[in-house]
């Protein structure tokens, strides 16, 4: 039987991504700090501590990595920030150095990333894998992020990195946030409205990584719709599948920035990515409209 590690696998993601690949046949494994249970399917690890036993996870097939703290979910303190970055740097350098000590390696290697590599602006640019990546926290946490996913690499091991833009689910993330004040009527823009909101269905994303994990790619992929909308025209379509108003002016970005801090970056600016690479290399949308996405999302 096909075996598939993940780490981060009781995440938003992970946890739609084991359900797809549980009905595709595969035997899905999870990391996790608790004990190691080979009925459900636990390995035991804790990359903080550099624990992981080579020998749980020799025999693997393919390894998706998700792990890594919530980026919005608190206030950005040093700390925090620190958190951030440790969580997933620590977490690709312990896969990697295991996978260095065991004889039966996977035939490939998916990690996440995020379109924050780019850096937070906002411009019509639309950012290619190729172009350099930005100068700001984010940006730092990505060149890191995937520097150590290169090691992984080196061992010969297939490996792909996913640069995720927002990922699109009712069941938590930036959409049941966004979704709220829109639900009750009082849905707006958010500053300028101008900046782009990369987006992604979870299941186009997860079948992103299975796409590249399949066909053991050793790419670099921007995961957003190839239809990305500003932030004006996101919620417009959001109060639209709701059949609500949306409300003039827009939130000042001063205020969001008080009550957000440096996280206001996070959704006062944005630009497009280009996924003509995923698409040349013969990738295909399940839901590139955002209207289809929510739609389906919400049941509509």
């Amino acid at each position: 039987m096909r075996k598939v590690l993940i780490s981060g696998g009781t995440g938003l993601v992970g946890s739609r991504l084991k359900t797809i690949l549980t009905k595709r046949g595969y035997k899905v494994f999870l990391l996790s700090r608790k004990e190691s249970d080979s009925s459900k399917g636990i390995i035991h690890w804790n990359p903080e501590k550099g624990i992981l036993n080579p020998e749980e996870i020799d025999g693997m097939s393919h390894i998706i990595n998700l792990a890594g703290a919530g980026i919005a979910d608190k206030k950005w303190t040093k700390e925090r920030k620190e958190l951030i970055k440790n969580s997933r740097t620590n977490s690709i350098a312990l896969l990697a150095k295991c996978l260095s000590q065991i004889d039966n390696k996977p035939i490939s290697f998916v990690t996440a990333s995020a379109v924050g590599y780019y850096g937070l602006n906002t411009q019509e640019k639309a950012y290619k894998e190729s172009d350099p990546a930005g100068i700001d926290f984010l940006a730092e946490t990505c060149i890191a992020w995937e520097k150590e996913a290169n090691k992984v690499s080196k061992l010969h091991i297939p490996s792909s990195k996913i640069r995720i833009g927002i990922v699109l689910d009712k069941n938590g993330g930036a959409l049941k946030e966004m979704a709220k004040p829109v639900k009750l009527g009082f849905g707006s823009a958010l500053g300028s409205g101008k900046q782009y909101i990369p987006w992604i269905h979870i299941d186009d994303l997860c079948e992103l990584f299975i796409f590249a994990m399949e066909n053991k790619k050793n790419e670099v992929y921007n995961a957003a719709s190839p239809y990305q909308l500003n932030n004006l025209e996101f919620t417009k379509i959001l109060a639209k599948v709701f059949k609500k108003p949306i409300w003039l002016p827009a939130v000042p970005g001063a205020l969001i920035k008080l009550i957000m801090g440096d996280r206001a970056q996070l959704v006062l600016e944005g630009s497009k990515v280009d996924v003509s690479k995923v698409l040349k290399d013969g990738f295909v949308f399940k839901y590139p409209s955002l209207e289809n996405a929510l739609s389906q999302i919400y049941g509509n």
